[in-house]
């Protein structure tokens, strides 16, 4: 059994996190300051974590330890590295958009904040930190799938942010012997993402619109793709991450390896739910990519990982769940 700290464990993929850590086992300490999670999303990961415990083990899961907060500061960082293994740091405002109004502000929580916690988890012996990383990074370059070595390019703060937290985890591990991963994440979906929170994914957009028949934009002509992952492929990547001998320093994509166009992601939640809805059109947005493909061999052969739930069954899981 090993000790982790999730920070941003009561948002939408730090819930899941916890809650396999928790059903694996494991201490887990929560850092969040509830800007974007929800409590809700705790207490539905231990309930999730309970249920789907080995027979008997259930009523040995605790709960999580919750530190409300913010990463960036320090005082806070330390007191949460202390006496932790590993750190899955997904603490972030993930927002193209409030990164392009509010570059001051995004840059404390996707950078100050992560220079914050290396250097808490430094100081702590902290054996691992993985961190979300994103394929923003890699811009509007032309060439696909997008390889680890591709060229970066970023269009926007956050896809900037995003790559400056890498640089300063490959740095903390070549300069203090601090074991680092960087795992780039290929536009997630899942339960618990928020429709009404403005840090939401196009899906579960999406979703709400299709299930409630409301008008649904789509910001250019539909046709840009995105390497769309459900939430448990990404969940079992992290882990392998970390915990997988002799990476540290290495950036890998976690993603599914195919493309869905946003007429086609349309198309298949017509299918599934029986919507007739047909979509407006708008003008493209600043800083939004193009094309997304990941390229997924690396973590293949460094982690073993493969994608356990496909697009079309992923989307089918998280309808069931916006239903309920």
């Amino acid at each position: 059994m090993s000790s982790y700290l999730v920070t941003g464990g009561a948002g939408f993929i730090g819930s899941h996190l916890v809650e396999e850590l928790l059903r694996r086992g494991h201490r887990v300490r929560i850092v969040d300051n509830l800007s974007s999670g929800k409590q809700d999303n705790v207490a539905a990961a231990l309930a999730a974590a309970r249920d789907g415990a080995a027979s008997g083990a259930a009523g040995d899961i605790a709960p999580p330890e919750v530190i409300v907060g913010d990463v960036a500061d320090a005082d806070l960082a330390r007191r949460a590295a202390e006496g932790v293994d590993v750190v899955l740091h997904q603490a972030a405002v993930p927002s193209v958009p409030i990164s392009v109004n509010d570059p001051v502000g995004t840059n404390r929580a996707n950078v100050d904040a992560t220079v914050q916690l290396l250097v808490a988890a430094r100081d702590a012996g902290v054996k691992r930190v993985v961190f979300a990383a994103s394929s923003a990074v890699y811009g509007n370059h032309a060439e696909l799938p997008k390889t680890e070595q591709s060229p970066t390019g970023p269009l926007t703060p956050y896809a900037l942010q995003k790559l400056v937290g890498e640089q300063y985890l490959r740095m903390f591990s070549e300069l203090y012997g601090l074991e680092t991963v960087s795992t780039r994440y290929f536009n997630v979906f899942g339960p618990r993402q928020d429709p009404s929170s403005p840090y939401s994914g196009v899906i579960s957009l999406f979703i709400t619109a299709v299930l409630k028949d409301r008008p649904l934009t789509i910001f250019g002509d539909g046709g840009q793709t995105r390497d769309f992952t459900y939430v448990t492929n990404v969940v079992d990547g992290v882990l392998r991450a970390a915990e997988a001998p002799g990476i540290g320093g290495e950036v890998i994509n976690l993603a599914t390896g195919s493309c869905v166009s946003l007429n086609q992601l349309l198309a298949t939640l017509k299918a599934i739910t029986g919507s007739r809805i047909e979509p407006i059109y708008g003008a493209t947005r600043v800083g939004d990519v193009r094309e997304s493909l990941a390229d997924i061999s690396k973590a293949q052969r460094l982690l073993g990982y493969r994608p356990l739930v496909d697009f079309e069954e992923g989307l089918r899981r998280t309808v069931d769940w916006y239903r309920g």
